[in-house]
């Protein structure tokens, strides 16, 4: 019993120190984002590696969602001879939810992986602390251009992924389930919302900031060797996608709860 209540205790606190040093790390990353100096050839490079490079995936991901979700909207429908609400079903379920999530989890497959890779390899081969040598502040060089890169392209793509969802949608609708184009761009354009579009933009933001901080933490604090990269990597893909989950209720509770 009482060793049960030890390992019990013993988890609880690192899980809690966990959390501390998380939020020490995201604190001090974003303060480093708005204290020059700014290295402006790194976030336009970030810029690119995030956003630019991560539209073929976030593309292939939406237009299918769009996609499958048209279909099995309107398979569920005509139970209810409710098929004309297909659209406004598919549009809603873009903005507000899929767009946002499929976006962010593609990018933490691939953004954040890559930079606990790039970060974890810096550190095993001491260009950390070589840049420390050098008076070059890590968190303004390495973790700032990210943080930004992460908060302003991931809006950008789920704006993009939202255009390319509703397209899919439109695309099974006409060509396989019948509807009239005109009536379907009609009931698409009638019941989406700003508020919609704005609520997923601002889910995306927050998402880019995840994705972005847990790489970098997790890479910036890696071990030793190519296990501990390995390592890195793998949990920083983990806790990019559990918190793009938990931030996804949270910020839906806020902009759509009772």
């Amino acid at each position: 019993m009482h060793r049960s209540l030890a390992t019990l205790g013993e988890y609880t606190l690192a899980t809690l120190n966990e959390i501390g040093r998380v939020s020490l790390f995201a604190t001090n990353g974003i303060r480093s984002c708005f204290i020059p100096p700014f290295y402006f050839r790194e976030i336009f490079r970030q810029l690119m590696v995030v956003g630019f490079y991560s539209l073929p995936i976030v593309g292939l991901t939406a237009v299918f969602a769009g996609m499958v979700l048209a279909l099995q909207t309107y398979v569920g429908f005509t139970r209810f001879n409710a098929e004309s609400a297909v659209a406004s079903v598919v549009v809603i379920s873009i903005t507000r939810e899929l767009g946002p999530v499929f976006a962010g989890l593609m990018v933490a497959g691939r953004v954040s992986s890559s930079i606990a890779a790039e970060i974890g390899s810096m550190r095993v081969s001491e260009q950390i602390d070589a840049l420390l040598t050098l008076r070059v502040n890590p968190f303004k060089f390495l973790v700032a251009p990210r943080i930004i890169a992460g908060a302003l392209m991931l809006p950008f793509l789920v704006l993009i992924a939202d255009v390319i969802g509703v397209m899919g949608g439109f695309l099974v609708s006409t060509t396989t389930l019948d509807f009239s184009a005109g009536s379907y761009i009609s009931q698409t354009v009638q019941n989406v919302e700003a508020m919609d579009v704005i609520s997923g933009l601002v889910k995306a933001s927050t998402f880019g900031l995840s994705v972005a901080i847990f790489g970098c933490y997790h890479g910036f604090y890696s071990n030793l060797g190519a296990r501990g990269v390995g390592s890195a990597t793998t949990s920083a893909v983990v806790s990019s996608c559990i918190g793009i989950l938990v931030l996804n209720y949270l910020l839906t509770a806020l902009f759509f709860g009772t």
